[in-house]
This record gives C-alpha cells, structure tokens and sequence, in this order.
C-alpha cells in the first residue's frame, strides 16, 4: 500500500467517526489504530506510515493529543500509551473510543516486557477487534538474554506477529504488508458465552466486552448497568498471559546489563538526586537561558522588532496611518501584524520547539519516567504527581511554555492546579534576570525575604487547591523503561510535528489577544487601568505611584514590568515588596492567551483575576505589616 500525504483534518462534518471525534475522510474509509502501552514505540511506527503530513488535534472536550494521517485509502491514528482499555483517565477514555471504532489494530509489543504487555493484547483479541501485534525491540531481546519463539506466539495468539526493532526501521515494511492478514485472535472460551448473552443489548462486541468489564461509560452509553465481572476476567486474562509466557519465552538470564545497572542508578536517592539536579539544571540552561533568552533575544529583538516590525509598518504607513484605530490595530505597539507576529514568530514558536525538543529527548531515553519517580512523593503534598515536575521547572523558563506541558498531566484536576500555581507564583526567565539584578543589590536578607514568601505562596495555593477542587488526583502508575539513546531524527520530527500542531491551534488566541489590548489602547482603557490601581498603589502596597504603570506594563510582557522598576527611587523593602507584587500578578498577555486556550473560559478568568486578588492581596498585607505608616 502506498503512502498517502494528505494531511486528516478534525471536522465536525466527516463521513469517517472515531468515537466523538469526527475525521474528515472518504465514504468507506478504515481506521488503521495504533495502540500500546506507553514507551513501547508506537511513534516510530506511525511515523512510517503517516509520511510527511499529519495532523495533531486534541480529542473533543479534552487537551489529550491525536494523531492522525491518511495512509492510501485508509486513516491511521495513534492513540496514548495504555496498560488496558479502561476509563481510568483522560488518556484511557480517548483510546477506548478510537480503539472501540477501529477496522483494524496494530497492536505495538515490547519484546522484552510480553509478560506486562500480553495483557492489553488478549484484552484486544477478546473484544474481537482484526489485529496483528508488531513485537518491537527485537534488538533487545538478545541483550537481556531472551529467546522469543514468534510463531508459536503467533499460533497461541491466533493473530500475524511481526518481529520489529523500529528505532533501526527493521520489520516496518513487513507490518505494513501484514495489515491484509489483519484478523480476529483466539478469545478466552470463558467469555464467548457473557459476551454472545451482552451482544443481544449493546450490538458490539468490543462495547460487551467493556459493559461485562465493568466500564460505566460504556453501559450509559446504552442504558444498562455495567457488569461485575471485571476482577474474574482479568484474573483469568492475567493467568492467560502467564502460559503464553511460559511457553514462548525461553533462556531467561538474570544477569545485568550496563544499561539496566545505569537505569537502577538513576533511581536510587543517592546517586539519582545529584543526576536528578544537573539534568534539570541542564534542562533549564537549554530552554530557560539557551532558548528563552539569547535565541529569542536574536528572534524576537533583532529579527523580529528590529527588520518585520519597521518593514510592515513601512508598507502599511502610506495607506492607513498608525494614528487611526485601524491602524493602531494593525501596526500599533499592540498591532496584529506587529506584536501578534513579533509574538508567535520571534518569541512563541522558538520557546515551543526547544520545549518540544527537550521533552522528545527526555521521553526517547527513558528519563523522563524516572525524573516524575524521584519527586513523585514532594509534589503529592500539592496535589499533583511526579510528572508535574516539567511543567513547574519549565515555568522557570517560560509560564506560556510551562502551561502549554500541563497536557502531560493525567486529570483536568491536576492540570488545573498546576496551571493556577504557573500563573500566580512561577516567574519566568525574562522576568527572573530583572528580578536577580535588583535583588543583588539588597543582601541575602531581603533574597530570602522574596524567595520565603514566593515559596510559602506556591506551597499554600498549591495545597488549598488541592484540598477545595472536586475529585482525586491520579496516583503515579507509571513504567520505566530502559534507558536508550535518542534517535535523532525521531526526536526532530516529534518536535516539529507537535510544535506545528501547537502553532496552528495559538495563533487565533493571539489574534484576539492582540485586538484586545489595542481596543484598550484605542479607547483608552489602558491608561485608565494605570489610574485605577494608583490609589491601591500608593495605600495599599505602599509604593509610588508610577509602579502602577510597571504592573499594567508586566501585562505586556512580565520583563517589562520588572524592568519598570529599575529607575524608580524605592526603599529596599520597597524593592522586595514590589517584586513580590509584580510575580504574582497576572501573567503576561502571551500567557494569558494560552491560560484561556488550554483551561477554557470557566477555568481562566477565576485563574486570571484571582492572580490579581493573590498579587495585591499578599503585597498589601506584608506593606502593612513591614512598612505600615510609613
């Protein structure tokens, strides 16, 4: 079959329906689903078959990550890492419903771990879904002295299993063939009788199967109660896996390997916390100073404001003057075709792909599991999980970069709580410099002033969330794979594939963003903010009233407004309370675009103003406390 490159576009007008999510595609198309538990390396093999063209897209009504592509006549699509088809999280549910509509499944298969991935595959063959297994890391095998009888695992599974090492394009070619011999496996003679009874209620025989295993979605979807049975049959699926294994399996060696040892290091405390820390520093380095500050210093300064901003303006300026309201919105300080394009070109899309890169780097070497293990237990006590840590050291870097990485997170729970504690207590790197520039001056007493109250700040919000949000945060069930070395060009077209995707999906936040701030301008509702928060400034926060204008600037842009206290005449508890203030003030307009992206309106304007009640609340009450009357 050849390769299609017609990119798949997620419409609500397609003939083609996964679950809720409708793909614009022919009359009679298939839908050709990878599936597998997480690290297993699904990517390489859509990628394969996906060519050039593909389209990222979030699942209806979550921010859970599709990919989809055209392959010939049919669609291919690749769905989150999953141990079972269940409705446990966000990424479960999405797979659940692609896989439920799928006409064929390329079930992905660590060789290695069969005995933990056998169990998703019986669990595909018992819902009768036309499937054929690609047995990846075959490279591996011999490494961790095994020896896996492929045929007889083929005959016991009742489906075409395909020895592949992806990572060295061996066996994709021969999976791609196999996909005609696509077919129904051996399903557990236990279930043929509950599923053929739950058949004459629900109609399909993957959603039995579900109803019988006791997914409550499912049943509702059909009006009935869902079944009991869950705990038997995984039982009986799990002593399945086990013969098979037994069988297949053979030469076991329990000798390790460099790699194995280096990846046990890791997670020891005593080695895997001075590791832990360079990586992260090394992490920051990369994208916080790297990227966010000397590659965009030359996107965004010298490209972009320095050659775009002057030569749009200069092709503009004759026709409609940046005096007007037109022409303020186009080519003003806030314009659409200036600071919108100055944003997402020179500022955004850098910040994007260095994120991108280091997470695709973390993920193929197998680190980024072991990074969530280390701080799993610390971020617990804010209601979060191991893997929140990217987001909450990237947000060091970049807030509009970090937020974009709460995706990674598994409920609207956890991604809500990080996200609130980005915006309200994490400065970014731009901002940060300014921040250590006017700190230096003052002596470590008053840095371990702004450093406590910053730290109790996060502390506080993230355990009052925590505490007051409806739900559970999910435990971290996670898997820890070898550690490998990167493929290069995997890494790149990860990075570039979603960074695309992202891009695409920003740009309309940014455009109304743009025209937002240049109607305030316009109409001079800027300026009234400034006159608004004066009073406040000068009772409250006790600060001189040109600070208002460095908070209202710190909108803009967070540096701006940190830099807008450089040439005022403050106190140094003045200096302290200030940059206390302007931190956990509302984010930038960047940042607050992607808030109300990624978190919705019902979530971002309590977020965004409570960032306002947070910021002046904390600064008034410590200017009342330490610098009183005055």
């Amino acid at each position: 079959m050849e390769k299609d490159t017609t990119a798949v576009k997620t419409t609500h007008g397609g003939h083609c329906h996964t679950g809720s999510l409708a793909l614009n595609l022919p009359e009679g198309c298939k839908k050709i689903v990878l599936v597998g538990n997480p690290n297993v390396g699904k990517s390489v093999f859509f990628n394969y078959f996906s060519g050039l063209y593909v389209d990222v897209s979030n699942y209806p009504g979550t921010t859970v990550e599709i990919s989809l592509a055209r392959y010939g006549e049919d669609a291919i699509i690749d769905t989150p890492g999953i141990y079972g088809v269940s409705s446990f999280n966000d990424e479960e549910i999405v797979a659940r419903d692609i896989i439920l509509s799928a006409d064929k499944v390329v079930n992905v298969v660590d060789a290695v771990h069969l005995e933990r991935d056998l169990f998703l595959t019986l669990q595909l063959i018992d819902m009768g879904l036309p499937l054929i297994v690609a047995l990846n890391f075959m490279d591996e095998v011999e490494e961790h002295r095994l020896k896996v009888d492929v045929d007889l695992l083929s005959d016991l599974l009742g489906v075409p299993v395909i020895p592949t090492s992806a990572i060295r394009k061996q066996g994709l070619a021969e999976v791609a063939a196999a996909l005609s011999e696509a077919r129904e496996g051996h399903q557990d003679p236990f279930l043929h009788k509950k599923l053929h009874e739950m058949l004459s209620r629900v109609g399909s025989q993957p959603e039995a199967l579900m109803v019988l295993e006791g997914d409550a979605y499912v049943a509702a979807r059909h009006g009935i109660m869902s079944g009991a049975d869950r705990d038997e049959i995984y039982v009986r699926r799990r002593e399945r896996v086990n013969d098979i294994i037994g069988h297949v399996v053979t030469d076991f060696d329990l000798t390790e390997t460099i790699r194995q040892k280096i990846g046990r290091l890791v997670l020891n405390p005593v080695v895997g916390i001075p590791i832990f820390a360079v990586i992260l520093y090394g992490l920051y380095q990369l994208v916080g100073v790297l990227i966010a500050q000397v590659i965009v210093g030359i996107t965004e300064e010298e490209i972009m404001k320095g050659y775009w901003e002057p030569f749009i303006r200069g092709i503009i300026e004759p026709v409609i003057s940046q005096k007007t309201a037109l022409g303020t919105a186009l080519i003003g300080e806030f314009g659409v075709l200036t600071m919108m394009v100055t944003y997402l070109l020179g500022l955004l899309l850098p910040l994007v792909l260095g994120f991108y890169l280091a997470l695709a780097l973390m993920e193929d070497s197998g680190y980024l599991p072991r990074l969530a293990t280390m701080v799993d237990r610390v971020l617990n006590a804010i209601g979060l999980n191991g893997r929140a840590v990217v987001p909450l050291i990237l947000g060091f870097g970049c807030v509009t970069m970090a937020t974009i990485t709460t995706r990674l997170l598994g409920t609207e729970r956890e991604k809500t709580i990080a996200t609130a504690i980005l915006q309200w207590a994490i400065p970014c790197s731009a901002q940060l410099a300014v921040i250590t520039v006017l700190l230096a001056k003052l002596g470590g007493l008053y840095i371990m002033l702004y450093a406590g109250v910053i730290f109790i700040t996060l502390a506080v919000i993230g355990t009052v969330l925590s505490r007051t949000l409806s739900g559970k945060s999910s435990p971290l069930l996670i898997d820890i794979p070898p550690l490998r070395l990167p493929r290069l060009d995997n890494v790149v077209r990860k990075a570039v594939t979603r960074t695309y995707a992202f891009m695409k999906e920003a740009t309309p936040w940014f455009f109304a963003g743009a025209l937002i701030v240049s109607a305030m301008q316009v109409t001079g509702m800027l300026g009234a903010w400034q006159e608004i928060l004066a009073p406040v400034t000068t009772g409250w926060l006790k600060l001189p009233k040109e600070a208002a204008t460095a908070f209202i600037m710190g909108f803009v842009r967070r540096d701006f407004g940190a830099a807008g206290l450089l040439h005022m005449s403050l106190t140094p508890m003045q200096t302290v309370l200030s940059l206390i203030t302007i931190t956990l003030f509302v984010p930038c307009i960047a940042s607050t675009m992607i808030l109300f992206k990624e978190r919705g309106l019902k979530q971002a304007v309590p977020i965004w103003l409570g960032s306002w009640v947070l910021a002046l609340g904390v600064g008034g009450i410590l200017a009342q406390l330490l610098i009183g009357g005055a």
